[in-house]
């Protein structure tokens, strides 16, 4: 979600989309945190801890209370931007393409281990 509407994400459509898939992938991308698509919470307590959840502001990891916690994760730009900044300006670059930042995604994809991956750490910590 990029709409800046928050509660867009509500708790009929949420436990629809976890009616259908096993990890229903939540992303409430709009900022600030007021303006999210839903909260963690909510989309843990909507699909019983399966969520696959990354938002736009930060949001706690959330205790379910039977040992299992949901992860969340913030998707923004401090994981690509600075290091493209740095090549760009450091190497003098005149044009920057689609390629550069699907090779910087790839790469950061690739710092992620399978185990964190299950565990629904989509990004490597900073």
């Amino acid at each position: 979600g990029l709409s800046g509407a928050g509660g867009t994400f509500n708790e009929t459509v949420v436990r629809e989309m976890a009616a259908h898939v096993e990890r229903p992938v939540i992303f409430p991308l709009s900022n600030p945190t007021k303006h999210a698509e839903c909260s963690a919470e909510e989309a843990a307590q909507w699909t019983e801890g399966r969520a696959i959840f990354a938002s736009g502001s930060p949001f706690s990891d959330v205790d379910m209370g039977d040992g299992k916690v949901m992860k969340t994760n913030q998707c923004n730009n401090s994981y690509c931007f600075p290091g493209m900044g740095l090549g760009i300006v450091s190497c003098g670059v005149m044009r920057v393409t689609d390629s550069m930042f699907q090779a910087a995604a790839r790469r950061i994809a690739e710092m992620v281990t399978d185990e964190q991956l299950a565990a629904g750490q989509l990004f490597p910590r900073l």
